[in-house]
């Protein structure tokens, strides 16, 4: 499985997938919410901080990621090409990019929450641990953090 930096040639393909799985992530039930994403996608790919894998041409598999602030923003897999190793591909290669030597975030649903299942213990196999509880347009959230190692 490949994973690559997601350019504007993907972008209609990429928006099809967040279409599909908009219900999963909280601040993008309208219309205006998909198109502000669109442009923050498009940022992203301009910036090559926009992971993606593909099936022949068609976007499957995304994660937006910031060098900034050391975190990974987005992470979504089309639900029919789930539990194929997707996730952690993409996980592990932006891990590759990020500052291994500093704390690395990433925010995902609280522990009862039953869309949390799947991406909670993703995270934890890749060795975050829980952090703060936060709210995220409007929506009960849990940080996860990886710790650095100097």
């Amino acid at each position: 499985m490949k994973v690559e930096y997601g350019t504007s040639q993907d972008l209609e393909s990429w928006m099809e997938l967040v279409k599909k799985v908009r219900w999963n992530f909280p601040g993008l039930e309208t219309e205006e919410a998909l198109e502000d994403h669109r442009q923050t996608v498009l940022r992203f790919m301009a910036e090559r901080r926009a992971l993606c894998v593909k099936n022949a041409d068609h976007v499957i598999g995304v994660l937006l990621l910031s060098k900034k602030h050391n975190m990974i923003c987005c992470l979504a897999v089309d639900p029919a090409f789930r539990r194929n190793g997707i996730a952690s591909a993409l996980l592990e290669q932006a891990l590759s990019e990020l500052d291994r030597s500093g704390n690395i975030t990433v925010t995902t649903f609280r522990e009862h929450d039953e869309k949390g299942t799947a991406p909670r213990a993703l995270y934890r196999r890749f060795g975050f641990t829980d952090g703060k509880l936060l709210t995220e347009f409007g929506y009960p959230v849990q940080e996860f953090v990886r710790r650095g190692k100097p």
